[in-house]
This record gives C-alpha cells, structure tokens and sequence, in this order.
C-alpha cells in the first residue's frame, strides 16, 4: 500500500511550522506487525471483559469498535474480533522506536503520548525540502524503521496541527499554511477544537455556534463574561492563536497502577493485595525515572461507576514500596466500603524537585527499604517481573 500523498496543501507566507505525528492504530498495528496472521482482521486490544478498548484496528472500527468502549459491547458489534490483551512493554519499545526516528528530523521534539508526538519544523525545509517533502520523508523513515504507519499534520500552531493530522486518517498527510488558516477554522466545527466536548457543543448551540468561524462573531469580553478562562481560550483557539511551543522534554506529572477486577469484591485483604502489586509496579518505575513524589492517592471505583479518590501528603517525597503501599492501605483502612470495588489504583504525585539524592544519615527503616527495592529491582530487571515475588502476593499474582 503506496504512502498518501497531501489531499489539501496551503501557501506559506510564515515561517512557524509545527509538525503533529500520530500512529495509526497503534497498538492494534503493533500486534498485527509482530503476528502477520492478525493482518486484516479486526484487532481489538484490551483487559478482560469487564475492562475497556484500549486500542482497536481499522477493520474493528468499521463494526463501530472505537477506545475507551466498554470491552463487553465491542463483543457484542464485533464478535468475530481478534482480542488481545496487550503488551504494554512491547508498545513503549515501538514508541521509542519511533521517537528515534523523529529526532532525525528536528532537535525540539515533544512526546504527547506513547503513540503522538510535537516537532517543531521551522528552518528545517533547507535540509529536507518543503512541508510536502519532509511530511512525506518522515512518514517514510517511521515505516521503514518500525514497519508502522503514521498520520502527519502540519500547522503554524500546534493544536491545528493534531487537528490536522487527524484529517486524512489512516496514513495522512494535511498541511495548514498560514494565510489559509482562516478560511481552514470557517468551516471547521467547533467540537474538533480540543477541550471541547459534547456538553460544551450543547451549550455553544445555544448562541448559533457550531465553527470555529461563528465563535470569532462573538466579542472576547463576550467569551470572558459567559466562559471564563475556558471561553478565552476558545476564542483565541477560533482565531488560530496557541501561544504553546513544543518542549522538548516531557516531565511526567505523576506515575500509577490500576486494575478493573473480573468479579466486584468488598473483601479488604484482596484489596490490599491488589494495592501491594501495585505500589511494587509504581515504585519500580519511580526509581527507574530517578522521581520521588509526596502525595499518594488511592482511587477506587464502585460497581455503580461511581469514583472516588483519597489523598495524602507525605513529609517527605518517596519511591519506596513499602511507604506507598501502607499510605495507600491505610486509606483504605479509613473509607468505608458503600458497595461492592469494581476497580483500584493507586497513584503517587507532587514530585520532588531535582535528582533523588541519598541523605547522608538516612533512618534504619528508609535503608532497609532502598535496599530491598533497589536488589529486587535488579533481579526482575535480570530475570523478569516474577523472578522475586513478596510472600503475601505470591498465588495472587499467579492467579491475576
């Protein structure tokens, strides 16, 4: 299958040129990559029944599958559908892979997400050629690296550049120039503009507004007087202005672990359990990022849907196991349980700034502590997650 060419070009007449990169599909191609039989089928990537679509092929999409359906009405649309678990560890590899790949094309690039990343372009068309040439080289270079294809935008700013590279899915390639950007929002509803959802578009009918180009009729006293803070954003957003410029660095806010249960359970020893495996997988990862975070939050999920959270704020910022898991605990300990858990997750934020250094007189139970993570750590990173495994989640984790 042929690379597309650009379906809509525009005339430059400004120098800024952000560039949006967004993987088709990705973890549904990277599972139909690494097993050709999948090739063709409706792919469909997710937990267990009671879980939700993380990620679905283009053949799935056409039985109305999309991300974020719940896993039990995918089955019901699709089900002669290929479903997978996922292998989470394998789609960070292949985004890496492919950041890789970007870096060749600008030195400002900023990973969104594991499967969509920002490039700042701008000057790059003396090395690679015109906007055409260079979306059309990079798509190139990511197939030919990753064997995965990807969807291109090209804009003056980058939120009409991901609008962009949403345009011509699957391997698309949109470019916005400058002096068409007016006419490109005229037209363009107002619900692909990000940050606004279906009850925003309800509310913005009210007034007749349904573009980008019918929120420019409106004053900003007028956006700041009903929206606020959200309405100016908006306005500015009609008009084609996002003060935002591609960083280079992307600094996790915080790291988290949660899972959806098969059967909905109000017994506190499974919970804590669940809580143990999880402070392992989050601390693991704060000591591999070099984070330290203050706040540990507890999220738990009813079998009514109803979600709540619980936050505490430790003395001091920690990655170790030990003090995640018994904050996370005694949250729990404090909630009095409704109804039935359907899901758990714990989370740790507020990092602290700058490296994790050692103090130089560290109390006995903080020493036992980065030791016993730190020589887990390297075992698992030896020999695999289940290499070493804590007594009290050992046949629960055979089990999950």
């Amino acid at each position: 299958m042929p690379l597309q060419t650009p379906s809509n070009i525009f005339l430059p007449t400004h120098s800024a040129l952000i560039l949006h990169v967004d993987m088709d599909a990705f973890f549904a191609s990277v599972e139909q990559l690494d097993f050709p039989e999948l090739r063709g089928k409706p792919v469909i990537v997710g937990g267990s029944e009671r879980g939700v679509v993380s990620a679905c092929s283009y053949e799935a999409r056409r039985y109305g599958v999309h991300s974020a359906m719940p896993m039990f009405k995918a089955k019901r649309l699709c089900p002669h559908g290929v479903f997978v678990p996922g292998r989470m560890r394998r789609y960070g590899e292949a985004s890496r892979d492919v950041m890789a790949v970007l870096e060749r094309f600008s030195p400002l690039v900023e990973q969104a997400s594991v499967d969509e990343a920002y490039l700042d372009v701008s000057g790059q068309e003396r090395i690679f050629g015109p906007p055409e040439q260079l979306g059309t080289a990079l798509k190139l270079a990511v197939l030919e690296a990753t064997g995965l294809r990807c969807s291109v935008g090209m804009a003056p700013v980058k939120f009409l550049a991901k609008i962009a590279s949403d345009q011509d899915k699957p391997d698309g390639l949109f470019i916005i120039r400058p002096d068409q950007v007016q006419a490109f929002l005229s037209e363009l509803p107002i619900s692909k503009i990000p940050g606004v959802g279906p009850r925003a578009v309800e509310k913005l009918a009210v007034f007749r507004i349904r573009t980008a180009g019918d929120a420019q009729r409106f004053s900003e006293e007028f956006w700041r007087q009903r929206f606020g803070k959200w309405g100016e954003q908006l306005f500015d957003r009609a008009r084609g202005i996002d003060p935002r410029r591609v960083v280079r660095e992307y600094e996790a806010k915080s790291e988290g672990a949660e899972n959806t249960f098969a059967e909905d359970t109000d017994d506190r020893e499974e919970l804590k359990r669940w809580l143990l495996d999880q402070a392992e997988r989050v601390g693991r990862r704060l000591r591999r990022d070099n984070h330290k975070g203050r706040t540990v939050t507890l999220k738990l999920k009813y079998n009514d849907f109803k979600s709540i959270t619980r936050a505490r704020t430790l003395g001091e910022a920690t990655n170790a196991t030990r003090v995640i898991f018994e904050t996370a605990a005694s949250l729990l300990e404090s909630e009095e349980l409704v109804r039935k858990v359907r899901l758990i997750g714990v989370s740790v934020s507020n990092f602290s700034n700058g490296p994790c250094q050692l103090p130089l007189f560290q109390a006995p139970k903080a020493r036992v502590d980065e030791t016993l993570d730190r020589t887990l750590d390297a075992i698992r990173d030896k020999f695999g997650q289940n290499a070493m495994v804590r007594g009290r989640i050992f046949d629960f984790r055979r089990k999950s």
